[in-house]
């Protein structure tokens, strides 16, 4: 539900922009009026991600973390994009043995990629024929960015900026190639590659969690007075390793290997969550229940059924069982912790419709004034995908990688080079005259309060 405070409204919009004057469906948006009105800029648009992640409440959650020179320029505008919760929510349908992930299992073998292509086939025959099939191939990002024009008309606005994370670079991106001349500052904040969420964005979740995992690691073996799970960044991946395959043999409260793989992954998002890990490790190797729980606590159907719409609807997948089935034996040697799940069959490949318009080929057409932010090992959106991304703004981006680990930049570390260099494009349209390098700074990695607010928990797979 919105947040006490927040400005809200629904706007109608079309179900199909081919058709524009057909069936409409319901976008609802949030507004947080700017600080200060006598410098008000214009209005900034926020996605926190998914696809699939709600953002009615983020303008107000936001406005908590921002600094006062940029709630100064703007009003915050959150809103649900088209499918998510308050607008127009999709469903697949999904009993709750379906509501954990839409991120594959742990494929020891090529058997286990076939057997998991009979769960993809069961869930998109479910989409397919839900109560919301009607609208399912509509739900796309192309089609969300439209949604966020109609919102700019709505406001009255001529130009709109944007701060998007994760999946929401994506979105940003779309909305400024199709867009080019309504965009004034737009940051990506953990881009993905050109296409979102497709397959090769999956495979890269493996080569993600290698190269983060070693902060964990480095983290953990720190602190083995606490947990005694190891004393060095060697033994701790050893361990690693020893945990899946018990669990494979022997799970316990239903965690197995490809859980515990899954969770440890999701964990290494942000530092914070390190105690909670390093406290489902510890009673994981001592065949105890762990005191967090390792599954979400909320009905979480929407969010993954829209995360399915919008992600088959904007790429063609795959098709072919033995196409994933070669992607996770060589995934399975290259990334060996998390590898064998991020090339394995998802849904889209038995997606019941064809995607109704070609994906949108990010272009550099348009002006100057796109930052993208990129940590160097953020485990869900690895650095090789933002350079493909800044490789197509060509001219209108300008990057600034940041040496530490983590999944979001812009207030949700402490570092000051990358927070002062988006700060100053926002408040005063300040881009660095070239790339940025951040070095890292010690003890940054840490949000404020020490805990993660809610709407970043939508940001990953």
């Amino acid at each position: 539900m919105p947040a006490p405070g927040l400005q809200c409204a629904n706007i109608e919009v079309p179900l199909d922009y081919r058709n524009p004057h057909g069936k409409t469906i319901q976008v609802a948006v949030s507004r947080v009026l700017t600080a200060n009105p006598a410098r008000r800029r214009g209005v900034l648009l926020i996605n926190p991600g998914g696809p699939g992640g709600a953002g009615l409440a983020i303008a107000s959650q936001v406005a908590q973390i921002f600094p006062a020179s940029v709630l100064e320029e703007y009003d915050l505008i959150g809103f649900d994009p088209r499918g998510v919760e308050l607008s127009t929510p999709v469903t697949c349908g999904l009993p709750p043995e379906l509501q954990v992930t839409n991120v594959p299992p742990y494929a020891r073998d090529a058997a286990d990629v076939a057997r998991q292509a009979g769960v993809a086939r069961d869930v998109a025959a479910r989409c397919g024929s839900s109560a919301t099939a009607d609208i399912l191939p509509f739900v796309n990002t192309a089609n969300t960015a439209r949604d966020m024009d109609r919102i700019r008309a709505a406001l009255g606005e001529r130009r709109i900026s944007y701060w998007g994370v994760s999946y929401g670079t994506y979105l940003g991106a779309v909305y400024s190639t199709l867009f080019p001349e309504r965009t004034d500052r737009i940051v990506l904040d953990s881009a993905t590659g050109t296409h979102g969420l497709d397959v090769n964005a999956s495979r890269l979740f493996g080569l993600g969690m290698q190269i983060r995992f070693p902060d964990f690691a480095a983290w953990l073996a720190a602190r083995n007075d606490t947990y005694g799970l190891g004393g060095t960044p060697e033994q701790i991946t050893a361990k690693f390793f020893e945990l899946a395959a018990r669990l494979d043999q022997t799970p316990v409260s239903g965690v197995d290997g490809s859980l515990f793989r899954l969770v440890t992954f999701d964990r290494l998002y942000f530092d914070v969550r390190f105690p909670e890990l390093a406290g489902i490790w510890q009673a994981l190797d001592a065949a105890q229940p762990p005191a967090a729980s390792v599954l979400a606590g909320q009905d979480i159907e929407n969010a993954l059924a829209a995360q399915l719409y919008v992600a088959c609807n904007d790429n063609d997948w795959p098709e072919s069982v033995r196409t994933y089935q070669r992607n996770v034996a060589v995934d399975r040697v290259r990334f060996p912790m998390l590898g064998a799940a991020a090339a394995n069959i998802w849904t889209c490949a038995f997606w019941p419709v064809e995607p109704v318009e070609p994906a949108v080929r990010i272009s550099d057409r348009g002006p100057t004034n796109i930052m993208i932010v990129e940590n160097t090992r953020d485990p869900a959106t690895p650095l090789p995908g933002a350079l493909e991304m800044r490789a197509a703004l060509g001219h209108r981006a300008r990057m600034v990688t940041v040496d530490q680990g983590g999944h979001g930049v812009y207030r949700l570390t402490a570092n000051v080079c990358a927070d002062t260099a988006v700060t100053a494009f926002f408040a005063d349209g300040r881009l660095p005259a070239r790339d940025l390098f951040c070095r890292r700074e010690t003890g940054t990695a840490t949000l404020a309060g020490q805990r993660v607010p809610g709407w970043l928990d939508q940001i990953g797979p």
